[in-house]
């Protein structure tokens, strides 16, 4: 039963992360990978959101396994930024890392207590 969940909220997150980060990067002409950076903090900041609401085990599964594992993405998160490094970019490089950790980190904190305010 658990392994559905976790697919039933995957099988929304990844075609949502698709989505957004086409439709975020399509906005900027810039080499920062601007989609990407938006579906990892916006996972963050509901992985955060869930954290704190402390809701069911099923919604952690579901919501926070499924759908913000599918949304979020570390792998094309350390590709892009590798892929800066080479192309000679090594300031954006650095600048991706630190803004996706201050960020992801910021969402995840403000998550947590935006659910313990309500």
């Amino acid at each position: 039963m658990n392994w559905l969940l976790v697919i039933a909220g995957a099988t929304v997150g990844a075609p949502l992360r698709y989505l957004t980060d086409r439709t975020v990067q399509s906005r900027h002409d810039s080499v920062l990978p601007w989609g990407t950076f938006a579906v990892n903090v916006t996972g963050c900041l509901i992985l955060g959101l869930l954290t704190g609401a402390a809701l069911s085990p099923h919604l952690q599964l579901l919501l926070g396994t499924g759908l913000c594992g599918a949304l979020t993405t570390y792998s094309t998160f350390s590709y892009e930024t590798l892929r800066l490094a080479e192309q000679g970019a090594r300031l954006y490089s650095l600048l991706n890392v630190v803004a996706s950790l201050v960020a992801g980190l910021g969402a995840a904190f403000a998550g947590v207590a935006i659910a313990h305010a309500l």
